[in-house]
């Protein structure tokens, strides 16, 4: 899948811009606050129908404005069974105070999980140090994101074991006893639902760890081991056991101890947790390693679409070797098209060298994009 024009208006920073884009790199050059990774943004927003930033839609429209919109046109790169034209144009736009509106070839998606996948995005991110500084959310949200990508089914398994977590924290948090056949009808949801989502998720952890220990063994010289595992209460014995088993001190706390909504991803480096033993240059190379991983399964996923690859000031804390090894993996063959941005022009000039692939360069300042 390549994204060949993209039309902004009012979002965030960004008044108005039609950018001509090339098939394969496309770099953003402006200094911190310019303007760089709200295009990135609004790339992401396409694909995912939400910015990487908020998830509260009116905060992307542009300060003193009334609306936002957005508009891509995409090539099929042939992934997508279901098209019958060589060009998809997927749009969005909003007016505050009102609900988005999410369009497809001028036709209006029903529902928004319909279109997430169509248009696979892998997003590398100064704010993905949350993956190892934050609470394991964040590296659940990873896996969720991910695999809802190549199976649709998964985020309605999702809602439907969040809505049954949900009634069973209400029924815990109150003052007399909870009825027991209420609470067993929403623990077997949450089990049935549960144990669908942990093996999806270790499904997708099993293939990921060989392929993302490879990109960090490449990209950091192999200076150092690192390893990557998946916990589960699945991992327990079934589900249901485990949830009912301290069902009286999920009474005392209010809330639900045990499920997946538990998961984690353990981050070791050289057998030590990387939050804690990690340098920054460290984290940064587990954190681009992982992603490109992500991007390797999506690649490989039964849709056959290769997805966009966003690379958001990444080489910032960053060695001269390990950003070599860097530009040259994203260089070849096996990454298609790519968004870019840095505030220093050797880096990407370092990166023309290293392909023989077509390229723009795009320089922002204050909102404006020109090439």
């Amino acid at each position: 899948m390549n994204l060949e024009k993209l039309s902004i208006l009012n979002y965030k920073n960004v008044a108005e811009a039609t950018l001509e884009l090339s098939p394969k790199i496309n770099c953003f050059i402006g200094q911190n606050g310019a303007g760089k990774t709200n295009v990135l943004d609004a790339v992401y927003y396409l694909s995912f129908c939400r910015s990487s930033t908020t998830v509260v839609d009116s905060q992307v429209i542009r300060h003193g404005q009334e609306f936002f919109m957005l508009e891509g046109l995409y090539s099929n790169d042939g992934g997508m069974g279901d098209e019958t034209t060589n060009t998809i144009t997927i749009s969005c736009g909003m007016k505050r105070g009102t609900k988005k509106h999410f369009k497809r070839n001028k036709k209006e998606y029903r529902r928004l999980s319909e279109h997430i996948g169509l248009i696979p995005v892998v997003m590398v991110s100064p704010a993905d140090n949350w993956l190892i500084e934050g609470g394991s959310e964040e590296r659940r949200r990873l896996m969720d994101v991910v695999i809802a990508q190549t199976d649709r089914r998964y985020m309605d398994m999702l809602a439907r074991y969040n809505r049954a977590l949900a009634q069973r924290n209400t029924l815990l948090k109150q003052e007399q006893d909870p009825v027991p056949e209420l609470l067993s009808l929403w623990e077997e949801q949450m089990a049935a639902e549960g144990e669908l989502i942990f093996q999806s998720r270790q499904q997708f952890v099993q293939e990921l760890i060989p392929v993302y220990q490879q990109y960090y063994e490449r990209i950091s010289g192999g200076h150092e081991l690192v390893s990557l595992s998946y916990t589960s209460h699945c991992q327990r014995g079934p589900l249901l056991e485990v949830i009912q088993r301290d069902r009286w001190r999920d009474r005392a706390v209010g809330y639900s101890l045990h499920g997946i909504h538990r998961d984690d991803l353990e981050i070791l480096i050289d057998g030590h947790p990387m939050r804690r033993e990690g340098s920054q240059g460290q984290q940064k190379t587990f954190v681009i390693a992982l992603k490109l991983a992500q991007f390797d399964f999506l690649r490989h996923s039964a849709t056959g679409t290769m997805p966009l690859l966003l690379l958001d000031d990444i080489f910032d804390k960053l060695d001269a070797q390990r950003v070599e090894q860097i530009v040259s993996l994203v260089a070849t063959d096996d990454f298609g098209q790519i968004f870019i941005t840095d505030t220093n022009r050797d880096h990407l000039d370092s990166i023309m060298a290293a392909s023989a692939h077509n390229y723009k360069m795009f320089h922002v300042s204050d909102g404006e994009i020109t090439t």
